[in-house]
C-alpha cells in the first residue's frame, strides 16, 4: 500500500502582486476573504493543465457561490504571459468569473511554494492552508473538502454567506472573438473556428463580413442544425477531402476543444454531428477512459493507452488541431490535452494513438517513443511530411512516415527549431540557435517553407528547409515575416496572380488580417534575444535525496488497486547526468535520488499518478478519481543542502 502524511497546518501567506483583474479596480486581502472558503488556484493561461483546472472549477463556484471564493493566481512562464494586457486579454478569453491576482514576479507563487502549473491550495474560513494540490484532476477531493469545511465552520460561527469580491467586465461585442484558425472555402470566403463564440464563423471573401454562423453561441456539447448546435472553444477545423465527403455525410472535422471532441459540419445546412470523444476528458493513468458496452469481456482495458476502435466510445482530451494525411489516409488530430497525435479514420468512425507517450517535453525519434508538448498547430507538404506546432516547448517538428500501409516504414519524429520547455525568445538565423515563443499555427509556403504563427512573439517566422543537396548536417534557416500582431494563432495561405498572400487569425485582435510577401518569401533576420523561464531554484545537497510526493485520498476515498497499482511516479533529468540513480518508472510515490555532484544545476522532471475511490463496501460501483501531475523542478546541487524534496499531489 503506497504511503503517504499530510501536510502540516499553516496560516495563509499574503496576497501580494502587480494588481488585480475582475474586482473593480479593487485590491483583494487575506482579512477581506475571511469567513470564505478560499481556493488559490496558480495558473499560467499558456498551459493546457490549467486550462483544464479553469473548468473543472466553474461547476463548484456556482454550487458554492456564497460561501466560496477562487482565487486566481496568475504567475507566468512565458515572457509574452507577464504582460498585463495579455493577461487582461486570456482572463476575457477564458471567461474566468472570479478575482485573478497578476503575480509577474512569482512572488505568492513562492509563498505558497508551489512548484508545478497548475497548483490548488485551499484556504478554510480562518485562514489557514488545508491543502496544497499539484495538477488536475481533483473537482472531487476539491468537493469533498469544501462540503467539509462548510459544515464544520457553520456549526463553528466562522463561515459567512454572501457574494465575494467578484465584479464581471464590461461586455464586449464583435464579429469575431479570440478567432483561433481559419480556412479557406471554395467560393473564396473563409470558415473561422470562433472559439470566443464557441462556434463558427463564415466570412465573405474580404475577411470581414459576416456570412453566417454555425452554432448557437452558447457554450456546450449538442448536435443540430446551427441554430441549436453547441460548441465549446472549438480551436482547429479542415476540409475533407472532397472524395470522401458524400461517404462520411459531412465537409468540415472540428476540434472542439473543451468538449474534448470532434464534430463533422455539413456546409450545405450548417448541421454539426459529433464524430469522435465522449465529452469528457482522457485522464492520463486512468481505468475508464473507454466507454464500457454490453459484451465487454471481464478485465477488459479501458485506460484508452493502445486504443483502436470507435471515435464516439473513448475520450479525448482537448483536441487543438486537425489535419488530413495523404499519408496516414486520415485525419491527423493533435491532441495538446495529452500531448500526443492521434489518426482519426471518417470513413469508418475509428480512432487510434499515432505518436507521443503522454509525457510532456521535447524527445525525438519513433513516434511511439517522442515526447510532445501542447501540440496546437498541423500542416501536410507536398511529400505528406506532418508538421506541427509544438506549443510549451516552442518548437517547430515534424513527423515522417505514418505506419499504415500506406505508409509501411515506422513514424519518426523530429525537430527543426526549439530547445526544449523552459527556452524560448525571438531569435532568427540557423535552425539550431533560433527561438519561437509558444507557436499555435503552421502553414506550408508555395516553395515548401514553412510559416510558423509565432503567437507570443506577435510574429509569422519562416522556416526554409536546407536544399536537398546540401551536404549532411546543414540546418534550415528561420526569418521573420512580419511582426507587430495580436497573438497569432493560425495561417491561411492564399496564391494570386501578384504573389503569395498569409491570411493571419489575429486572435487577440479578434480578425483576419491579410499580409502580403515578398516575391522570393525571404523575411528579416531578427535577435531580440533568448529567454528562459524564471522559477525558484531549490538547492539539493549532492549524493542521495529523498523524494517524496504526498497524496491523501479525500475523506471518504481509498487507494483505488483494483485494476492493479494505484499509484505511479516516473523521473527523469534534464541533463541525464544530473541523476546517477533513481530515473525510470515505479509504483511507489518515494524515491531516492542520487544525484551527480559534478552537475551542478538541471531540471528533475517528476510525473505523479495516484488514483482512489468510495471506501464504502455498501457502493456497488464506486466512483473512481484520477489525479496526475508533472513537475519540472529547477534544482542546484549545492553541498549541505537539503536533502530531501517533496512535492505535494494532494495534501
Amino acid at each position: 500500500m503506497p504511503t503517504s502524511h499530510p501536510l502540516p497546518k499553516v496560516r495563509a501567506s499574503a496576497l501580494t502582486g502587480r494588481g488585480w483583474l475582475n474586482t473593480g479596480g479593487s485590491d483583494v486581502t487575506l482579512a477581506d476573504l475571511r469567513g470564505k472558503v478560499v481556493v488559490l488556484d496558480f495558473w499560467t493561461f499558456c498551459c493546457i493543465n490549467c486550462l483544464h483546472v479553469l473548468d473543472e472549477l466553474r461547476a463548484l463556484e456556482e454550487q458554492y457561490r456564497d460561501v466560496l471564493v477562487v482565487v486566481g493566481v496568475h504567475s507566468p512562464k512565458f515572457l509574452h504571459e507577464a504582460d498585463p494586457v495579455a493577461l487582461a486579454a486570456a482572463v476575457d478569453r477564458y471567461e474566468v468569473r472570479h478575482p485573478v491576482l497578476d503575480d509577474p514576479d512569482l512572488t505568492t507563487w513562492s509563498a505558497y511554494t508551489a512548484r508545478a502549473w497548475p497548483t490548488l491550495v485551499v484556504i478554510d474560513p480562518e485562514g489557514y492552508v488545508v491543502a496544497h494540490m499539484a495538477g488536475e484532476g481533483h473537482l472531487h477531493n476539491l468537493e469533498v473538502l469544501v462540503a467539509e469545511l462548510v459544515r464544520a465552520h457553520e456549526v463553528a460561527g466562522t463561515l459567512h454567506r454572501g457574494d465575494g469580491p467578484y465584479v464581471p467586465p464590461e461586455p464586449t461585442s464583435g464579429t469575431l472573438r479570440f478567432p483561433a484558425k481559419a480556412i479557406a472555402l471554395a467560393g473564396g470566403g473563409f470558415l473561422v473556428a470562433d472559439a470566443g463564440h464557441h462556434g463558427l464563423a463564415e466570412l465573405a471573401p474580404d475577411g470581414e463580413t459576416l456570412v453566417r454562423r454555425i452554432g448557437s453561441g452558447d457554450r456546450g456539447l449538442a448536435d443540430g442544425g446551427p441554430d441549436v448546435a453547441r460548441f465549446s472553444e472549438p480551436n482547429g477545423l479542415c476540409l475533407v477531402p472532397d472524395e470522401l465527403r458524400a461517404e462520411v455525410g459531412y465537409d468540415v472535422l472540428v476540434a472542439d476543444t473543451v468538449n474534448h471532441a470532434l464534430r463533422g459540419v455539413r456546409l450545405a445546412d450548417g448541421t454539426v454531428t459529433t464524430v469522435a470523444g465522449t465529452g469528457e476528458q482522457y485522464m492520463v493513468g486512468g481505468a475508464d477512459n473507454v466507454v464500457s458496452r454490453p459484451g465487454d469481456v471481464p478485465g477488459t482495458d479501458r485506460s484508452g493507452v493502445g486504443y483502436d476502435g470507435p471515435g464516439l466510445d473513448v475520450r479525448l482530451s482537448s483536441p487543438w488541431d486537425v489535419v488530413w494525411s495523404p499519408v496516414v489516409d486520415a485525419f491527423v488530430v493533435a491532441m495538446a490535452g495529452n500531448h500526443t497525435l492521434w489518426a482519426f479514420d471518417p470513413v469508418v468512425g475509428r480512432i487510434t494513438r499515432l505518436a507521443g507517450t503522454m509525457n510532456e517535453g521535447l524527445v525525438d525519434g519513433p513516434a511511439a517513443e517522442a515526447w510532445f508538448a501542447q501540440t496546437s498547430g498541423l500542416a501536410v507538404d507536398a511529400g505528406g511530411r506532418l508538421w506541427l506546432a509544438d506549443s510549451e516547448v516552442s518548437a517547430l517538428r515534424y513527423l515522417d512516415g505514418g505506419g499504415t500501409a500506406t505508409a509501411p516504414e515506422p513514424a519518426t519524429v523530429g525537430t527543426a527549431v526549439g530547445a526544449g520547455l523552459f527556452d524560448f525568445g525571438h531569435r532568427d538565423g540557423p535552425a539550431d540557435q533560433a527561438l519561437l515563443q509558444h507557436p499555435l499555427g503552421v502553414a506550408v509556403l508555395p516553395d515548401g517553407s514553412i510559416a510558423v504563427a509565432d503567437t507570443y512573439n506577435g510574429a509569422i517566422r519562416r522556416y526554409a528547409p536546407p536544399a536537398p543537396d546540401a551536404p549532411e548536417g546543414t540546418v534550415g534557416e528561420v526569418t521573420t515575416l512580419a511582426t507587430g500582431l495580436a497573438e497569432p494563432s493560425g495561417v491561411v495561405v492564399e496564391v494570386t496572380g501578384d504573389g503569395v498572400r498569409l491570411v493571419v487569425v489575429e486572435s487577440g485582435a479578434h480578425r483576419l488580417t491579410r499580409i502580403g510577401l515578398p516575391a522570393a518569401l525571404a523575411g528579416e533576420l531578427l535577435d531580440s534575444g533568448a529567454h528562459r523561464t524564471q522559477r525558484p531554484v531549490t538547492d539539493l545537497a549532492p549524493g542521495e535525496v529523498r523524494l517524496d510526493v504526498v497524496f491523501t485520498p479525500a475523506v471518504g476515498q481509498k487507494y483505488d488497486d483494483r485494476y492493479g497499482p494505484s499509484t505511479r511516479l516516473q523521473v527523469s533529468a534534464t541533463p541525464p547526468g544530473l541523476l546517477l540513480a533513481g530515473a525510470g518508472d515505479d509504483v511507489a510515490l518515494t524515491r531516492v535520488l542520487r544525484l551527480d555532484p559534478a552537475v551542478t544545476e538541471g531540471v528533475l522532471h517528476v510525473t505523479a499518478h495516484a488514483a482512489s475511490c468510495d471506501a464504502d463496501p455498501a457502493i456497488e460501483y464506486p466512483a473512481c478519481h484520477l489525479n496526475a501531475q508533472d513537475w519540472g523542478v529547477p534544482v542546484r546541487v549545492v553541498a549541505g543542502a537539503a536533502s530531501e524534496l517533496t512535492l505535494p499531489l494532494h495534501g
